[in-house]
């Protein structure tokens, strides 16, 4: 029972400490998503040159895309003229990093991560696409994507907007948003629908699409601080075996640059290198199966290998490269632990008890509104079959 209540507790403390943070994150996030037009993405990335695929990768890195989201928008580019090389630097440094896992970052493990996250995605992204320029066969892209490739879309149209019509895990809130007021007597000034976009993406689509790993990874985290010893981690040590095993643990998982956070504090937590830790980090978020099994079609074989190359020896590469910077630099300060949380004072504390319930409730509002949409879907079906 004990251990049940520390565990609640370790839980709690991870969801405050993050909360104000991540709600900071998802307000940029909603920002950058009304103000970032598709068709600059598009233009940047056309060719297959090192200054499309380092556009790219900095294109990529602060948009609000997680591994689920960032296959329809890279596919979308890919299919308006994107090259092979920009496409994987997009497909590697979106759901590495963003403006909502950087602040996140900065609370749960510190200043330091928060500033190599995205440089090591920028890199890897670099990386990674420059392998495929000069190791996979160039190709002609894809055609334009035709009027019927976007019905996925709530509002399907002539005109292909794959990146900001849906994300793979929309909800009706952000659709209702996306596709207008279904009363056109109702019309609101555009700075009012801007900022009712804006709420929907942020509040709606983007924390639904990183709600259920966020709450497993904080989970997990406290699970760690809680039962696992500090040797049984440790016990790979901080070499290449130790880096490995992260990368190994990461690559399948479906998990975004947000919900791995959590997940990274546990690992520290139980004494793992910061160098082994930033592996997970690159490594998780940037590769999973969905995006496996798209890349594969829409880029061929050898792009999918020379990717998961690519995303492998980057990481481990950029591992070893923090371990040295940390012992050589003195930076260990700079890095937060589980068992040195920030320490608020009392008005301090009230923002972020306000900020994890207001987080709290949004989580609800959105699983009530799903289920919700659920159950009348299934209704308006059954109706339909009688």
């Amino acid at each position: 029972m004990n251990d049940l209540y520390l565990l609640a507790e370790n839980f709690l403390a991870l969801f405050m400490e993050s909360a104000p943070w991540l709600l900071l994150g998802l307000l940029v996030a909603a920002i950058m998503h009304e103000l970032v037009p598709v068709s600059l993405l598009q233009r940047h990335m056309g060719s297959d040159s090192v200054g499309a695929v380092t556009k790219a990768a900095v294109i990529g890195a602060p948009l609000p895309l997680c591994s689920c989201g960032v296959i329809p928008a890279a596919v979308g580019l890919r299919r308006s003229g994107a090259s092979k090389p920009a496409t994987v630097s997009f497909l590697v440094s979106t759901p590495e990093t963003g403006v909502d896992s950087v602040s996140v970052s900065y609370a749960l493990l510190g200043p330091l991560y928060a500033i190599v996250r995205p440089f090591a995605a920028i890199f890897s992204a670099i990386y990674a696409g420059l392998m495929v320029k000069f190791f996979a066969p160039a190709d002609a892209p894809s055609k334009p994507v035709a009027a019927s490739a976007n019905a996925s879309s709530c509002c399907s149209s002539a005109t292909p907007e794959p990146a900001e019509a849906t994300g793979c895990c929309g909800t009706k809130d952000a659709q209702a948003s996306a596709c207008g007021s279904k009363h056109p007597t109702l019309r609101q000034t555009p700075a009012r629908d801007k900022a009712k976009a804006m709420w929907a993406f942020g509040t709606g689509q983007l924390l639904s699409d990183i709600t259920l790993w966020l709450l497993f990874g904080l989970t997990l985290a406290a699970a760690i601080q809680t039962w696992v010893p500090t040797d049984f981690l440790t016990q790979w040590g901080d070499g290449v075996i130790a880096m490995l095993v992260m990368a190994l643990i990461g690559i399948p998982m479906y998990i975004c640059a947000t919900a791995s956070t959590p997940l990274a504090v546990g690992f520290l937590a139980a004494g793992l290198s910061p160098g082994a830790v930033l592996v997970f980090l690159l490594a998780g978020p940037a590769t999973n199966v969905s995006t496996m099994g798209m890349m594969l079609k829409e880029l061929g074989r050898r792009a999918l290998m020379l990717y998961l190359f690519s995303v492998l020896t980057a990481s481990i590469a950029l591992g070893y490269t923090l371990n040295w910077a940390v012992s050589a630099f003195s930076l260990q300060p700079l890095i937060v632990t589980a068992g040195a949380m920030h320490e608020h004072g009392e008005h301090t504390q009230i923002v972020y008890v306000i900020s994890a319930l207001v987080l709290a409730l949004l989580m609800v509002r959105n699983l009530a509104n799903q289920t919700i949409e659920h159950f009348q879907t299934s209704s308006s079906q059954s109706d339909c079959c009688h």
